[in-house]
């Protein structure tokens, strides 16, 4: 039984998350410049957005006779598409994405909460819509929105491996899973196909330790989960490396394949290298659609 001392300080510890965490992903935000989004093209809309050359096809009534007389050559006058893509984010909050190596490196949780974050703030800047899979947080634009994203992503799971959330989605949205993907694939498997039974397309990024992709151990070894349910000991450490190795390459694998048949993308980010470049890379799929493909 939880006491009231308990909660408490538990909701203080939460708390005291968020303004930092709100400013890193601020920070991270604010290095990557707003360019073309991938839901920028021709359309119904109020901007402007390009001149283009007539092409076969076009009526009289859409060439822009001002722009054209510039020249010898006739322009149009071309419009944003200006329907707001609504995107759904998961973010593992499991006990083992509370691991980090070294004190020099974040935890993974902390790396995946912190690049959630900031590319919500991309993307409400945006003019989108940023909200939860499930029903805890629909789609919403604005400033609150993003406070509500972070007082979310503060609060930890005391499960060992995190289960992805499927429910909730909309019809042809975006969405965003983040985790280790170091648990059972079937539940990962499960929300893709259903995802893309709804037209949704997003990513799977995937964040380790560079010790999880290393495996340096040797000798006399005790392996435990971060949530303390699971402990393995062995006298021989280093002859388990070749094996645990073929395994996270076949996951990766395996991630890469489903992510392929439904459409989505698959990337590989460690907490050792650049927030940025993982930020960039998120940006970048989501902007300009799931196409399928992997990268590490």
């Amino acid at each position: 039984m939880i006491t009231p001392q308990t909660l408490r300080a538990r909701a203080e510890d939460q708390a005291a998350r968020l303004p930092p965490l709100l400013a890193r992903a601020e920070h991270l935000a604010g290095t990557v410049l707003l360019g073309e989004h991938g839901r920028r093209r021709a359309g119904l809309g109020d901007d402007f957005w390009q001149y283009r050359p007539v092409q076969a096809g076009d009526s009289m009534r859409m060439i822009d006779w001002r722009r054209s007389g510039r020249g010898d050559a006739q322009y149009v006058r071309e419009r944003e598409w200006q329907i707001a893509q609504s995107v759904m984010l998961w973010v593992d909050q499991a006990a083992s994405m509370r691991f980090s190596s070294t004190a020099d490196l974040p935890e993974k949780a902390d790396r995946a909460r912190v690049l959630a974050l900031a590319v919500a703030i991309l993307l409400v800047r945006g003019g989108e819509r940023v909200g939860l899979t499930g029903s805890s947080l629909p789609p919403r634009r604005g400033n609150n929105q993003i406070v509500r994203l972070a007082e979310f992503f503060a609060i930890d799971s005391d499960e060992d491996f995190g289960v992805p959330e499927a429910r909730g989605m909309i019809p042809h949205a975006r969405a965003v899973f983040v985790s280790d993907f170091m648990g059972d694939v079937e539940p990962v498997k499960a929300a893709l196909i259903k995802a893309a039974d709804r037209g949704v397309r997003g990513v799977l990024l995937q964040v380790l330790d560079p010790i999880e992709e290393a495996f340096p151990f040797q000798g006399r070894t005790v392996f435990e989960s971060v949530g303390g349910t699971v402990s393995h000991e062995t006298l021989k450490a280093g002859d388990l490396r070749a094996r645990y190795l073929r395994r996270l390459a076949g996951r990766k694998a395996e991630l890469a394949d489903l992510c392929h048949v439904t459409g989505w993308q698959f990337h590989t980010h460690h907490t050792s290298d650049s927030a940025q470049s993982a930020l960039l890379w998120l940006w970048q799929a989501i902007g300009h659609g799931a196409v399928g493909g992997a990268g590490r």
